[in-house]
């Protein structure tokens, strides 16, 4: 199976820490988070990976290689201009949809969820895509409402705070998703957003589907967040749990 790591912003929101080093290349645990979720991808049973770069593109190539430290093959394109996840996705449709549907990853996000479960899902139920999801708070930028069966009814992709007062479940876009080459067709000219400008759109067709991701999930937009995550890591580390 292929993936998609998504690795191209700016990481702007984290200040002087990505000033010189590129977001995914941010240590937690020891480790730089693109590390991290190189690994989880492997056991998920991706064996190729397409990361895009863009800011500091040359320290992620640098150091994530050819990657076969990671037991994968990687490849690279650069982005001379961003062209947003989706537009992204669309450019890169023959190597990401050679083998069938394929995994979405941001570059930010770190997690223990169980990734081989949503590939699953996925190819039993064949949607045009199956979003990872979690729990948490209205503030949160992609609300999903989903089925008893697993079908996303409605996503609401940074809804203002009318909207955020009736939204119900709790339950959000985690930044992983397995996608079918179907979808890719559906995606507008670039510069394009995945969850505002594809997402929210074919929710109401029962197109999507939606599954818990479980376990941990951080993703890194603040130096707080960062924290967070360091602790925990280190915290599983210690306890011989990674």
């Amino acid at each position: 199976m292929r993936a998609l790591v998504l690795c191209a912003g700016f990481g702007s929101r984290l200040g002087a820490l990505t000033e010189a080093v590129p977001k995914p290349l941010l240590q937690a645990g020891g480790r730089p988070l693109l590390f991290w979720i190189l690994d989880e991808l492997r056991r998920a049973g991706v064996d190729e990976v397409l990361i895009n770069i863009h800011f500091h593109g040359n320290a992620i190539r640098e150091a994530t290689g050819d990657g076969a430290a990671f037991g994968l093959r990687i490849q690279y394109v650069d982005e001379e201009m961003l062209l947003g996840t989706a537009g992204t996705v669309a450019k890169n449709r023959a190597f990401l949809c050679a083998k069938g549907p394929f995994l979405l990853h941001y570059g930010d996000v770190v997690h223990s969820g169980d990734l081989p479960g949503l590939v699953a899902h996925h190819l039993a139920h064949s949607p045009l895509a199956t979003l990872a999801l979690h729990q948490r708070a209205r503030s949160s930028n992609s609300h999903v409402d989903l089925s008893p069966e697993g079908r996303i009814t409605s996503f609401h992709e940074r809804p203002d705070e009318q909207t955020r007062a009736t939204l119900g479940s709790g339950l959000v876009f985690s930044g992983i998703a397995t996608i079918a080459p179907a979808l890719v067709d559906k995606i507008p000219p670039p510069p394009c957003d995945l969850p505002r400008d594809v997402f929210a759109k074919l929710a109401a067709s029962g197109a999507l589907h939606g599954r818990l991701l479980g376990g941990f999930r951080v993703a890194v937009d603040s130096p707080e967040r960062l924290a967070e995550l360091d602790r925990h890591l280190s915290a599983q580390i210690g306890n011989g749990k990674r």
